[in-house]
């Protein structure tokens, strides 16, 4: 049994599957279109871009709490910039994407390192399902309904050893199966990172399905990590290497721009993204505008992580 907390969402509120499988209209509609090439990669993803210049956020409040997105909206317009950086292009693209066989290696700093089939971890951490905001850093957002296993119950298996103080993660490279890794413009493959006390929190998951169905190749089939938290890009796709480690490890989008992605990319409301607000979000579903909550309104259980952080310069 998990510790209920005041940001738990009732499943009543989980974006509709449909919406989550359309949402590519409702963007198009809502005048999210056009990014530029280097947004960055989070997934799902539904946003497209930057908030226009000349749109004022408005008022939060229009619809439910937390509006229910569809499975349409998660898999048709998707950031994967390992296939494309065409949004409307991942869901074709990754059609025969093939995520089985697929192993993950767990090492490092660890005292029983291994390496996993993917449908042993399935079932040796019996997926559960978890409703959680995600919040893209382009300023758009949804609910969404993961299965999944604490990202906790397999780094307590291989055992961190006292000098580990990170965990990197890497997505498949293969430029065949990854048409997009064909770019120079970004290096591969996809890294990621946490803090290991942040990796241990009960909120960060590996996910390996969503709506109670598979996880879609659009959305990183077959494993993913998913830290609700934070920004999107930091919910690396396509996982198959996990790796214990001293230092801080680089991060793809970090690399790219430390100077608008920082390693911990927490949401915060209170820190702009260089070309935009985070003040405010669009919900998926919704055409009026919502205030963004601190931490995406996980701050009960992560808030203790970054106590005595400068968060303006940890952003």
């Amino acid at each position: 049994m998990r510790t209920r907390f005041k940001s738990d969402i009732p499943s009543s509120e989980i974006t509709s599957k449909e919406l989550f499988l359309s949402r590519r209209d409702f963007i198009k509609t809502a005048g999210f279109m056009g990014m530029g090439a280097l947004l960055a990669a989070c997934a799902p993803s539904g946003g497209g871009g930057t908030i226009p210049a000349n749109e004022v956020p408005g008022e939060a409040g229009a619809g439910p709490l937390d509006v229910l997105n569809s499975f349409e909206d998660i898999t048709n317009y998707n950031n994967y910039y390992e296939f494309s950086t065409d949004k409307t292009a991942v869901n074709a693209l990754s059609k025969d994407f093939v995520a089985r066989p697929w192993t993950v290696e767990v090492g490092g700093l660890v005292n029983k390192p291994k390496t996993y089939d993917v449908d042993e971890l399935i079932k040796k951490f019996q997926p559960e399902e978890r409703i959680y905001r995600m919040r893209c850093v382009e300023a758009w957002s949804m609910v969404i309904p993961w299965n999944g296993f604490s990202l906790s119950k397999l780094l307590n298996e291989v055992e961190p050893t006292s000098k580990a103080k990170y965990v990197s993660f890497e997505s498949l490279y293969d430029t065949q199966r990854y048409p997009g890794q064909k770019s120079p413009f970004y290096p591969w493959p996809y890294h990621e990172g946490l803090r290991l006390d942040e990796a241990m929190n009960d909120l960060a998951i590996l996910a390996t399905g969503v709506y109670g169905e598979p996880l879609p190749n659009p959305n990183g089939a077959p494993i993913r990590l998913v830290t609700p938290w934070k920004y999107g890009i930091k919910s690396i796709k396509g996982v198959i290497k996990i790796e214990l480690v001293e230092e801080q490890p680089a991060t793809l989008w970090n690399s790219i721009g430390p100077n608008e992605y920082g390693f911990y990319c927490n949401v915060n409301p209170n820190v702009s993204h260089p070309r935009w607000t985070q003040s405010s979000e669009r919900r998926i579903g919704e055409l009026a505008r919502r205030p963004t909550l601190m931490f995406n309104g996980y701050e009960e259980q992560v808030a203790h992580l970054y106590a005595g952080m400068d968060l303006k310069k940890n952003y």
